[in-house]
């Protein structure tokens, strides 16, 4: 046999790379990024990280411990533009520097964003300072996102939320039913409505809610995207997913 020895050409051009860290238990929030960015030159790398039950301030603080060694896994020696820490509740009781620092000892050079100091990010992009919150979690997790946007100096105008403490069932909650419960929400005051959680099924009726209540509406999900593309430079208005990504 002959064998010849061949040298590899590399590709010179590569598209940006984005690290997910899913919670094990979200369904949504990876369909989600592909729904939104599918037709963008990004590359998305997912890694999922042990979500303890049920869903309370020390069991997110536990989960966190293991922040460094998931985003390490995510290509391993490899640079990465962004790591997204898919967790609106887990970053607000561990806290956004602690994240930050966590993934920087993996991954130093990307940036980080969380679906909290997203949020925060695009409500103030919108000049918007009087915010509706809902969220389906516990009564002492509504609450500690409540407060989060208190210390963030926005107005909660009204709050609503589900109590379920499960993980995995907040993804199957009815889009439908969804829709009407923050349709009947008392928003009176409020010049935009924030859905807390990027399990929550709620990417996918934010144009339909925003048409209805003529208000900005936000998601998890979607302020954790629009985040993410600004900070790899990808500010192209994506449509059908409401006013802040077909705004960009």
């Amino acid at each position: 046999m002959h064998s010849i020895k061949i040298e590899p050409k590399y590709n010179s051009s590569v598209n940006p790379k984005v690290g997910l860290i899913a919670l094990a238990t979200d369904f949504m929030i990876e369909k989600d990024f592909i729904n939104v960015t599918r037709n963008m030159n990004i590359d998305l790398f997912v890694n999922r990280i042990h979500c303890y039950s049920p869903l309370t301030s020390e069991n997110l603080i536990k989960m966190s411990k293991t922040v460094t060694e998931v985003s390490s896994d995510i290509l391993p020696d490899e640079k990465l533009d962004c790591v997204v820490y898919g967790c609106t509740s887990g970053t607000i009781a561990v806290g956004y520097d602690s994240i930050k620092k966590k993934i920087e000892l993996a991954k130093p050079e990307a940036k980080v964003t969380t679906p909290s100091t997203a949020a925060s990010n695009a409500l103030k992009k919108l000049n918007i300072s009087k915010v509706a919150i809902f969220t389906p979690y516990s009564k002492e997790l509504n609450d500690e996102v409540v407060d989060y946007f208190k210390k963030e100096d926005f107005i909660v105008t009204s709050n609503s939320y589900f109590d379920i403490s499960i993980d995995g069932d907040i993804a199957k909650i009815d889009p439908d039913h969804l829709f009407n419960v923050i349709s009947n929400m008392e928003l009176e005051g409020a010049e935009a409505v924030f859905l807390s959680c990027t399990n929550l099924p709620a990417l996918s009726i934010i144009d339909k809610l925003e048409k209805k209540l003529n208000k900005i509406v936000l998601c998890s999900n979607q302020v954790l995207i629009w985040d993410t593309l600004q900070s790899i430079g990808k500010t192209d208005s994506i449509l059908g997913f409401g006013k802040l990504l077909s705004g960009n």
